[in-house]
């Protein structure tokens, strides 16, 4: 059937209950009942380097339950029961796909972001109790092999490391050089260290230990990253099982041929990709360790997804703005979808998207605390660009805000906080640590994001701020609290906040604002330079400072963030215009009912096609000062 609107959705709602959709309980449930479908179709490619000729490795349905069944029988063996916790730190390859399933079926897995400093990772590794760890041996261009003999040295409870060597993807005579040119492999700790390929290839290709009996934790997710604790977010496998149904029932079939980038210690990749996967038996291509980021990736795009005919692309507005950069020099008609995630997408970017491609995108939201999917634009209906389109089904989204200390639900298009049930949240034990999940839910059931927004006439949502005020940067969550007690441990700096600055490119960029001690003197670039180093996180060092005279605050003294947002549009639109040489420029921002932070433009005599060619690379909205009509949205 067509997913149009919300006719589809409530039609598929109304064939049957969730819990009575003919689903195993188990993920090696789902994945053995896939490979006995599609045994010797591809299930995952992956290719080491970008080229479109290079060396690739295609694992069959067969081949993957095979791998799934040994890593997770390895994992077993050294220990690992129903609640023991698997980790890894490991960049994209297919040893970081038999690890995930493999140890979701054998116990608790947990990715880990490599790109997090090895005093976060270590954090992560004793939040979770992590038993055993498996990660990168140590090759050229990469650190993660140094960092993590260091986290394992501060996480005690981990007896072993089993390492994957990339070498093995690699061809003579790049393959020959390696062993030449490659680190001295950290040891320092007090974890027995194990080669991942030899240990898994001595355990038997079916199960050695019977599978769950139902429904339970599976997975750790850790949210943001930029504080010295991440919190740990418990995912089950109907959570996991839900999103992977939502992408063979809506979008996939085995046919389908899945180009997707992105980092697979993501819920993205993970579970909205791969579990639709497990459903659906489409195939996935998983395009060097570091996806977007790896090298020629970008300048090769199109010729990768020539190579392997691709049907869906699945991408970040920060990657969409980087391919647009770039000629589209490969046959690309295969292509039908591109879905894209974990940040708003411009309008000028989503409409040069589909122009220059020919493809239909569809904007989706989800979060970690809900496993992910929660909405998404109707692949097959109206996409209204800015929003995130119609609750999935079986999502129920409420928008409501506080009334006398009780919750209230909003009316159309009237702002609140956006509030989700569905079968990927785990009600009242959403995070690992009980503390965090007091008041996380409305009526017992429903998560509340802390985002805001609104939901329309027509049932599609909107998200408008951010009431946990997180700095999204390419979909990369920062904690604004890091950066502020940083820039607080200043001698000169009296008050300081952080805010995400409007970034075309990455949605949203850190910068900070700060009061000084009265007398102090200091300037803002010596700022910039304290927070560089005392930041720990590369991606939250701040792009811009600013010294205001008395930074605004609110009745009871705390800063007041809204304001410093619309001093930050206002400078960065106005360096955007000034930069075009254009000459509008922002006179004021207002805080809009439906809308939130709206620029108002004046013209000054400029057109405004130009206006908008400038200002519609980015997120926020901006409209002719006087108008009250949003010019784009």
């Amino acid at each position: 059937m067509t997913y149009a609107g919300v006719e589809d959705r409530n039609a598929i709602e109304a064939e049957m209950p969730w819990a009575d959709r003919d689903i195993p309980p188990t993920l090696w449930g789902q994945l053995s009942r896939t490979a006995d479908r599609f045994l010797s179709r591809p299930a995952v490619s992956y290719q080491l380097l970008s080229g479109p000729q290079d060396k690739a490795e295609t694992l069959s349905w067969s081949q993957l339950r095979d791998q799934t069944a040994q890593a997770a029988n390895l994992f077993r063996s050294l220990g690992v029961g129903e609640n023991d916790v698997v980790a890894y730190v490991l960049p994209n390859c297919n040893e970081t796909i038999s690890t995930l399933l493999g140890g979701a079926v054998a116990g608790i897995v947990n990715p880990i972001n490599p790109l997090l400093e090895a005093e976060q990772i270590a954090a992560i590794l004793r939040e979770t109790d992590a038993k055993v760890v498996v990660t990168l041996k140590a090759f050229p261009k990469t650190d993660i092999a140094q960092k993590m003999a260091e986290a394992v040295r501060n996480a005690p409870h981990v007896h072993t490391v089993l390492e994957v060597d990339l070498n093995r993807y690699l061809t003579p005579p790049k393959s020959w050089i390696v062993p030449l040119v490659r680190p001295k492999n950290p040891g320092n700790h007090h974890a027995d260290v194990k080669d991942f390929r030899k240990e898994m290839a001595k355990q038997p290709r079916t199960l050695s230990f019977a599978d769950s009996a139902g429904d339970r934790v599976a997975a750790y997710f850790h949210t943001g990253g930029t504080t010295g604790m991440p919190k740990v977010a418990q995912h089950t496998y109907e959570g996991m099982l839900y999103n992977g149904w939502l992408g063979d029932r809506l979008l996939f079939t085995e046919e389908d041929s899945v180009m997707c980038p992105l980092p697979l210690f993501h819920v993205f990749a993970c579970h909205v990709i791969l579990m639709a996967m497990v459903f659906s038996g489409a195939h996935v291509v998983f395009p060097t360790p570091a996806g977007y980021r790896g090298d020629g990736v970008m300048d090769n795009f199109w010729k990768l997804c020539e190579r392997w005919k691709t049907t869906f692309v699945i991408t970040v507005p920060t990657a969409v703005s980087a391919l647009m950069q770039r000629k589209v020099d490969a046959d690309i008609t295969s292509i039908k979808t591109a879905f894209s995630g974990s940040a708003p997408m411009p309008m000028e970017l989503f409409k040069r998207f589909e122009s220059a491609c020919g493809v239909t995108v569809c904007e989706g939201y989800g979060l970690t605390e809900a496993t992910c999917l929660v909405a998404v634009n109707p692949p097959d209906g109206a996409k209204k660009v800015g929003s995130v389109g119609i609750p999935f089904p079986y999502t129920d989204v409420r928008i409501i805000k506080v009334a006398h200390g009780e919750p209230v639900e909003c009316g159309v298009d009237e702002i609140g906080e956006i509030c989700v049930s569905n079968p990927g949240v785990y009600a009242g034990k959403t995070y690992t640590e009980e503390a965090k999940n007091v008041d996380l839910f409305h009526y017992g059931t429903h998560l509340r994001t802390g985002d805001l927004g609104r939901m329309d006439a027509d049932g599609y949502l909107w998200i408008t701020g951010r009431a946990k005020d997180l700095i999204i940067r390419g979909g990369h969550n920062i904690d604004p609290a890091e950066i502020e007690e940083a820039l607080l441990a200043h001698p000169a700096v009296a008050f300081a906040g952080a805010i995400g600055q409007p970034d075309s490119h990455s949605g949203e960029l850190p910068c900070a604002f700060v009061e000084l001690v009265d007398g102090a003197k200091v300037t803002e670039a010596e700022l910039l330079e304290h927070a560089r180093v005392h930041v720990h996180e590369r991606a939250a060092h701040p792009k811009h400072m600013t010294i205001l005279p008395e930074l605004p605050k609110t009745a009871v003294g705390k800063v007041f963030k809204p304001d410093l947002r619309k001093h930050a549009i206002t400078r960065v639109y106005n360096g955007a215009l000034e930069q075009a040489g254009c000459a509008a420029r922002v006179v004021s921002v207002i805080d809009d009912k439906s809308r939130g932070l709206v620029a108002q433009v004046d013209p000054n005599g400029a057109d405004e096609a130009q206006i908008g060619e400038v200002l519609g690379g980015f997120t926020r909205p901006w409209e002719k000062a006087g108008q009250g009509t949003a010019a784009a949205v």
